[in-house]
C-alpha cells in the first residue's frame, strides 16, 4: 500500500531524515521506532503532506504522490492522527467527526455505526465539546475522525502518550481489528515498546534519521530491538 523510497527531509539547513525507504502493506501494522529526536514524526508528516520533503518518493497503492497538499493526500486515502491529537476543543464531538466529511463524497456525509462500535464513548459524549473530553477520551476521537475519511493507510504518531492504562489496551484492540480487516495499511510510531510490539507485523528502527534496523517482527529478536532502542 505505502512505498516509501530514499526520502530526505531538512528543517532549514538541517538535515532531519537521511535516505529513508520502508515499505507499510495492507493489513499489517508497520511500526517505527526509536528515541526522541530521530525523525519518526518528520516522516510521517512528510508522508501526510504537512512536511515538504527534500528528495526521494512516496507511493500509495502504486500511485506516485509527488509533492502533494495535505488536504489531496487526505482525499487519496492517508489519514494522519498526529502526536498531541489536535482535536477541536470548542467543538462538539460530533461536529469534530463531521470534519472528516471534507474527504468523502457527500452522499457519504454520515457517521458509520462502526465508529461507535470501535469507541463506545463518543456515543454517550457526541454533545460534549472536545476539549472537555479526557487525554484518552480526546485520543479516541482523534482516532475516530481520522477512520471517518475511509483512510487506505492511517498513520498514528504516539498514540499511548499521556494515556491510562485501560484506554491504551482498547487503543491497541482497535488497532488490532483494523488490521485484521485488511484494507488498510497501518503505520505507527510509537516509544511504549511493549504496545508497539504486541502489534507490529514488520518494524523499523529509526537513528539519526536513517534506518538502521528493519525486517519481520519475528525475524528481529527482542533483545536485538531493545539493546539498539537503548544503545
Amino acid at each position: 500500500m505505502l512505498k516509501i523510497n530514499d526520502v530526505t527531509l531538512h528543517y532549514g539547513q538541517s538535515q532531519i531524515l537521511n535516505g529513508i525507504s520502508l515499505d507499510a502493506l495492507q493489513g499489517e501494522v508497520t511500526c517505527l521506532m526509536g528515541t526522541n529526536g530521530v525523525g519518526k514524526t518528520s516522516l510521517l508528516k512528510a508522508i501526510a503532506g504537512v512536511h515538504p520533503r527534500s528528495g526521494g518518493t512516496v507511493e500509495l497503492d502504486g500511485e506516485n504522490l509527488d509533492e502533494l497538499p495535505a488536504h489531496v493526500l487526505a482525499k487519496k486515502g492517508i489519514a494522519y492522527v498526529p502526536q498531541g491529537r489536535e482535536i477541536f476543543p470548542l467543538m462538539t464531538v460530533k461536529e469534530n467527526l463531521e470534519t472528516g466529511f471534507a474527504c468523502l463524497l457527500r452522499s457519504d456525509h454520515h457517521i458509520p455505526d462502526h465508529i461507535y462500535d470501535l469507541f463506545p464513548v463518543l456515543k454517550e459524549m457526541t454533545s460534549r465539546r472536545g476539549g472537555d473530553l479526557s487525554g484518552g477520551q480526546q485520543q479516541q476521537l482523534a482516532i475516530a475522525r481520522a477512520l471517518i475519511t475511509r483512510p487506505k493507510l492511517l498513520l498514528l504518531d504516539e498514540p499511548t502518550e499521556g494515556i491510562q492504562p485501560n484506554i491504551i489496551q482498547q487503543i491497541g484492540r482497535v488497532i488490532s481489528h483494523l488490521r485484521d480487516q485488511g484494507d488498510m495499511a497501518i503505520l505507527l510510531v510509537e516509544q511504549f515498546f511493549d504496545f508497539a510490539h504486541d502489534l507490529a507485523d514488520q518494524i523499523y528502527v529509526l537513528k539519526r534519521g536513517a534506518v538502521v534496523v528493519s525486517g519481520r517482527k519475528d525475524s528481529i529478536s527482542r533483545d536485538e530491538l531493545l539493546a539498539t532502542l537503548s544503545a
